[in-house]
């Protein structure tokens, strides 16, 4: 629709980027695109088919053929792949270890790209939120509203931990500075490319963050959604 707004996020690990996203594209009325999601799937798919999650180039044939399916729903989120709802199987330990590797490969991400970008221009909301790790650069550079949603790496790590109740804080945060550092390969998530706004959610709670993005979008766009 041509009159959609994305409002793209991007955001290391842990950095409330989902949760955030998630409950702005709720108040906003918009629909809610988690795209880490697709590279977890992959990963999932590439796992139950017998893929070497290793082999670059099985891996990306498995992307141009693997059958994913995202809601845009916030308030009906799902994940499938084929007939099989992977919502929770993609949040697995076995997935988290392969997924950098699924996503570091280049002809992977330039496929999941674009069905990112179909998935957006298909949406029927008025808006879409689009988080995740290079969208303010590669997937919607030209969104009218884009994000880096980051905070100090302790206070991700304890935020993270929190929601891994079985894990200790100290492999929590270690898994998370080996995840960025593999993913910052491929992505630059970490410093904010020109035109996009920093919220730094260090020292605010998760009500204040959603808020600060919200008058953010506003602003921005000179719209009230949601009002």
């Amino acid at each position: 629709m041509t009159d959609q707004i994305v409002v793209a996020i991007d955001g290391p690990a842990g950095s409330g980027k989902s949760s955030v996203s998630k409950e702005v594209a709720r108040k906003l009325g918009f629909g809610y695109l988690d795209t880490g999601a697709a590279y977890r799937a992959l990963a999932w798919y590439a796992l139950d088919e017998n893929v070497d999650t290793a082999d670059a180039e099985a891996i990306a044939d498995a992307a141009t053929v693997f059958p994913y399916a995202i809601s845009l729903d916030p308030d009906l989120y799902w994940v499938r792949v084929g007939e099989t709802d992977v919502t929770s199987a993609i949040r697995e330990p076995r997935v988290a270890a392969a997924v950098s590797a699924v996503a570091r490969v280049p002809a992977v991400r330039d496929s999941v790209n674009a069905a990112f970008r179909r998935l957006i221009g298909e949406a029927t909301a008025p808006g879409v939120v689009v988080e995740g790790r290079d969208i303010t650069t590669v997937v919607a550079p030209d969104a009218p509203v884009r994000l880096l949603l980051t905070a100090a790496p302790e206070v991700r790590a304890a935020r993270r931990s929190a929601e891994l109740t079985t894990e200790d804080a100290a492999s929590v945060a270690a898994a998370l500075h080996q995840r960025d550092a593999s993913d910052a390969r491929v992505a630059d998530f970490l410093t904010a490319a020109e035109g996009v706004t920093v919220v730094d959610s260090t020292d605010l709670d998760f009500a204040t963050t959603v808020d600060t993005v919200l008058e953010i979008v506003r602003t921005q766009t000179g719209e009230h959604h949601g009002d």
